[in-house]
């Protein structure tokens, strides 16, 4: 039962049962990442079957969801040479050869997107004990910046379906809908897939759906689906590698305490070591699983490798 009025108690108390700080040694940078070794690769590897595939990727334009908080904006996609430039011989180059580039400048965090282990603090301390201010500077997250995952996110994926199992027939969960440990306990038995060590988690709560059909609104940072704080310790013990969902911030909004933000982010990343995704787009995909039946494939969703980066755009790709 969670006491609304006493965020902090029940932060301290979550972080502190479930932190993996050490488990990996004093130098790890990889958090729950460890868990998708070579043999879960393998495994993920031999669910291809019918050799379909799936961006579970959000596009990436001056259409998206960023409203402006914290100076988070949607791409901006300016063209530096383009046919037109071609057309009129102004690009100089021989024998009647032309081309087109491009550039994009945007938030890291705009579109679908990890968020790494520097992302967020708990009480000044990141990621294994380690001081904030001595890992993520104005250089950079100068220790587990997201380049250090880059050839690690590839395994096997879980689809979980909440949207359609709990949400009824239009497969959507209202906003402020708290998904629980038995909420997703409940969804995996109805898929009949397990879900455990080393996974990849693809929560789908409808959000993103309701989003297309309305309109983008308070999507982004507004009231939302999510799962509640109670799920921390399910987080911990099932020892999955990562988990993603389709809304802007992962757990349910508003948060289940007065006066917090993103509580459930502040046990998962700092003391988990969680690789946690937003903005997934996992329709087609649910689409297909629940035409066949099948609710794992193999996902890969490596983050760009940038340098002391506290998060990454991604397109994640699911096949089966």
């Amino acid at each position: 039962m969670i006491d609304r009025t006493d965020p902090e108690s029940a932060i301290a108390e979550a972080a502190k049962k479930y932190s993996n700080w050490g488990r990996w040694g004093a130098d790890d940078v990889l958090g729950t990442l460890n868990f998708l070794d070579e043999a879960k690769r393998r495994e993920g590897a031999a669910l291809v079957r019918r050799g379909v595939s799936h961006s579970l990727s959000q596009a990436f334009d001056m259409d998206g969801p960023q409203k402006g908080w914290r100076r988070r904006t949607n791409p901006v996609h300016t063209m530096l040479d383009t046919g037109t430039d071609a057309a009129l011989g102004n690009q100089g180059f021989p024998h009647g050869i032309g081309g087109a580039d491009d550039v994009i400048a945007m938030p890291l965090q705009c579109s679908t997107q990890w968020d790494g282990l520097g992302h967020i603090f708990d009480h000044g301390n990141a990621w294994n004990g380690r001081k904030a201010e001595k890992v993520v500077t104005s250089d950079g997250d100068l220790v587990t910046g997201i380049e250090h995952m880059a050839p690690h996110v590839a395994g096997r994926g879980v689809l979980l379906d909440v949207g359609r199992v709990i949400g009824g027939e239009h497969g959507e969960l209202p906003d402020g809908f708290a998904i629980t440990e038995e909420h997703l306990t409940a969804t995996a038995a109805a898929h009949g897939v397990a879900v455990g060590r080393g996974d990849i988690v693809v929560v789908r709560t409808g959000r993103l759906t309701r989003a297309r059909r309305e309109g983008w609104g308070d999507y982004a940072g507004g009231d939302s689906p999510g799962l509640s704080f109670t799920t921390a310790g399910w987080l911990h013990a099932s020892e999955i590698a990562a988990i993603a969902t389709d809304t802007w911030g992962f757990e349910v909004r508003p948060n289940e305490f007065d006066h917090a933000f993103q509580p459930l982010h502040q046990v998962a990343i700092p003391n988990i070591g969680l690789l946690i995704g937003e903005m997934w787009d996992p329709d087609a995909l649910a689409a297909d699983c629940s035409g066949d039946g099948v609710y794992e494939f193999w996902l890969t969703a490596a983050p760009l490798p940038i340098t002391g980066a506290v998060g990454s755009p991604v397109n994640p790709v699911a096949v089966k």
